[in-house]
């Protein structure tokens, strides 16, 4: 044991710095795992903590106030009811905010639904004016228990008297109304009710649900929110870069696998000797295994308990989401065991892959086998003497040569150096898209960038000549957005009309057409998913007693409702309903125009008329992934190179055996070196070329694929231009280069004894 342990120690003073990048790769690669696993606790927990705590329902159900919910309670799967609660649609606002919210009205607190308070009190019937915000509203409006907001229009006040979490749909500005819970004197005209239901078995949701619209009728129907979509809206971006970060983590982890397995294939190779040698003087197949493996698992050991420590004692204090997810993760059941596993599972997987590499060391013979004369495949090609022959620089075909002519190794050592480079390339495209979000938000579903909401008053006409009116708006699109019975009556879907035959909104196409004629429209990609239908398809949905049907024309890429969505223009929905006037406008803005200035005037030339607010870009829940991506192109630089280290010593050691026959026939050691250099750089090109042919490719479908599962669509995802794609292929040949020339001339200037003794 003392004889292994000397001989380990030897090995390690030999390659300190393959040690050390070995064990920052392990703990990089370890901590992007751990923050994974933050990542999904933190995105579903919060929600299902709520959930639970507040006794939540599977469904909501918004009707019109005639509705005899009562016969709800009856139907089969439904196991308690909540409400039904009056419902008035107003809009509040607080220093100098505005926000649509769904004012509910509630004589005590409920059973089923029942939010938790996160500060202040419930509703107390001595202030009949106070009011429980839901605190994702609360936030949007800086609102504290105590504040008021006003009603504009009216000279009413509410008082804040407490703030609730809510298992509910969350509040977004301009799509999803915030929930305000009040007194019902609070809600003296309401316009609806919704009630809940409560099932005894979640999984029949899309059943209650039709039962429920059957006993009501369709037309007593306005909106059907369920368990599922809350959940989803709430997990959003962080499961995304959980995702991201598990996926990167494991193509790490793989990577750096099979990097040791190369390192300790190559280090075989030119110890041969040493390991005889070790056979000789007693050592075992076995111990001569073990010395490799116990070594390499002692890095990766390092490296695992470092991330494992470090995430655990700093993990909490990251700046932003990350820090709060770890956090979270921290108080959760499942964070000791996931502490543990992770960095075990990791250094396992590092153990796994070392022993396969150890086990050639293990069957060296004592004897050594004298190296044969010529390596097969090793006469230079009838090409390469030929290239010779009209003088082409010996150092470029005889590195060509010695890069290429072992192919099965050379594909290998290829192979190992693609892996990490081809990651990059996909974080780098990721790194892209997001970039497209912002830079060019027109080519990703969002051609607007204002939202506008009016209050009654000011007609059409007026209103939209208040907008066209600003210098830096370019045009307004009128519209409304209402909800829709799918059909089945299983959901409701968002049925938008947006622009008119004149002035068509400037749909983001990703298949098909855009919808010019009558009863044509264009839907996202999670709404043709729900009711499985293609472009092509008539589909028929119901808005309170009035079917409408659509032919599909045209899939639209759509950030908003996950994609269930379903646009046509205002004038087709106006054939059906001549009566309808439009509720929304789309503001497209000049280039160069700053939205919260264009906000903030009309804002004020509306005299508090007017809900103005910026379109939600989905990028910009995703602004960690940034950071994430740069720590993950770190981490996999690493890897890559220890892979290119080892990619070196192999070459130079290789080189020894030829180093004679060279200087026989007149290369100087500048010449011997370039040769060297050359093999390693045309190796990093190949693995360059290998992984931009497969990462542009990969890169592009595993982005559409998140599309497409977000209900967004294929169709988002953005390459990186050629220029940077150049630049980091050019980097990494550089870089190979580089690191090949101090050791390739240190072996082209060895004494004539020690060349001697190498090949011996």
């Amino acid at each position: 044991m003392r004889a292994t342990l000397r001989w380990a120690h030897s090995d390690l003073r030999t390659h300190r710095g393959e040690a050390l990048f070995l064990v920052l790769a392990t703990a990089g690669i370890v901590a992007s795992l751990l923050l994974a696993t933050a990542l999904f606790g933190y995105a579903t927990n919060p929600w299902q903590r709520v959930f639970t705590q507040s006794h939540g329902a599977h469904v909501w159900l918004h009707t019109d106030s005639a509705a005899d919910t009562d016969r709800l309670a009856a139907l089969d799967g439904v196991d308690e009811v909540a409400g039904p609660y009056p419902t008035a649609a107003t809009t509040v606002s607080a220093r100098g905010s505005r926000a649509s919210v769904e004012l509910r009205a509630t004589a005590e607190r409920p059973s089923v639904g029942r939010p938790p308070l996160v500060s202040g009190q419930w509703l107390d019937p001595a202030a009949p004016d106070g009011v429980v915000l839901e605190s994702r509203l609360a936030r949007a409006l800086l609102v504290q228990p105590g504040d008021t907001l006003d009603v504009p229009g009216t000279a009413r006040e509410l008082t804040v008297v407490g703030l609730a979490d809510s298992a509910e749909p969350r509040y977004r500005p301009g799509e999803q109304p915030g929930l305000v819970w009040a007194l019902p004197s609070a809600v003296p005209d309401p316009g609806g009710q919704v009630i809940g239901l409560r099932l005894t078995d979640p999984g029949d949701t899309s059943y209650v649900v039709q039962r429920a619209v059957t006993v009501l009728g369709a037309g007593a129907i306005g909106e059907v929110s369920t368990w599922q979509q809350a959940r989803a809206e709430a997990q959003g971006d962080n499961r995304l870069l959980g995702q991201v970060l598990g996926l990167f983590g494991l193509g790490a982890l793989a990577a750096a696998g099979f990097a040791v397995h190369g390192a300790i294939g190559t280090r075989i190779s030119g110890h041969l000797r040493d390991l005889s040698v070790l056979k000789a003087i007693g050592f075992t197949p076995g111990q001569v295994v073990r010395v490799f493996l116990l070594q390499h698992l002692a890095y990766a050991l390092l490296g695992a308990v470092s991330a494992a420590a470090l995430a655990e004692v700093l993990g909490s204090r990251i700046p932003g989401r990350l820090g709060d997810a770890v956090g979270v993760w921290q108080g959760l059941p499942g964070h000791t065991v996931a502490l543990i596993v992770v960095p075990a599972g990791a250094v396992l997987f590092i153990g796994v892959t070392t022993g396969l590499a150890a086990w050639r060391a293990g069957r060296v013979p004592p004897v050594p086998v004298p190296r044969p004369a010529a390596t097969a495949g090793g006469r230079l090609s009838g090409v390469a003497r030929r290239a010779l022959g009209v003088r082409v620089p010996p150092a470029l075909v005889l590195g060509w040569h010695k890069a290429f002519t072992r192919r099965p190794r050379s594909l290998a050592t290829v192979a190992r150096l693609t892996l990490p480079l081809l990651l990059i390339v996909v974080a780098v495209s990721a790194w892209t898209t997001l970039d497209r979000f912002h830079s060019r938000p027109e080519q990703v579903g969002l051609p607007t960038t204002l939202s506008v909401r009016a209050d009654a008053g000011p007609g059409e006409q007026g209103v939209r000549a208040l907008l066209e009116d600003d210098p830096q708006v370019a045009a307004a699109y009128p519209g409304v957005e209402t909800a829709a019975l799918v059909p089945g009556q299983t959901a409701t879907i968002a049925l938008r009309g947006l622009g008119t035959h004149e002035e068509p909104y400037p749909y983001t196409l990703a298949e098909g057409r855009p919808a010019r004629g009558a009863d044509e429209a264009v839907a996202g990609q999670g709404l043709l998913d729900l009711l499985d239908v293609r472009v092509g398809d008539w589909v028929r949905m119901t808005v309170g007693d009035q079917p409408q049907i659509l032919h599909i024309v045209g899939r639209s890429i759509e950030p908003e409702n996950a994609g269930r969505v379903i646009s046509t223009s205002l004038d087709t929905l106006r054939a059906n309903d001549p009566g309808l006037r439009p509720t929304l406008y789309e503001l497209r803005l000049k280039p160069g125009a700053d939205p919260a200035r264009v906000a903030e005037r009309l804002t004020a030339a509306g005299h508090g008329r007017l809900d103005v607010h910026a379109v939600t870009n989905p990028a910009d829940g995703l602004s960690p992934l940034r950071a994430v991506v740069a720590g993950l192109i770190a981490v996999l630089a690493l890897i890559g190179l220890i892979e290119l280290l080892t990619t070196i010593g192999g070459t130079v050691r290789e080189g020894e055996r030829d180093l004679l026959a060279l200087k026989a026939v007149g290369l100087s050691p500048r010449q011997i070196t370039a040769v060297t250099v050359t093999a390693t750089g045309l190796t990093a090109l190949a693995a360059v070329l290998a992984a931009t042919a497969l990462g542009l490719p990969l890169a592009r479908w595993l982005i559409d694929a998140q599309g497409r599962s977000s209900g967004i669509g294929a169709g988002i995802a953005q390459g990186p231009s050629a220029l940077l794609v150049v630049l980091l292929g050019a980097a990494a040949v550089l870089c190979a280069a580089a690191l090949a020339a101090v050791p390739a001339a240190r072996s082209a200037r060895r004494r004539l004894a020690d060349t001697l003794s190498a090949v011996a």
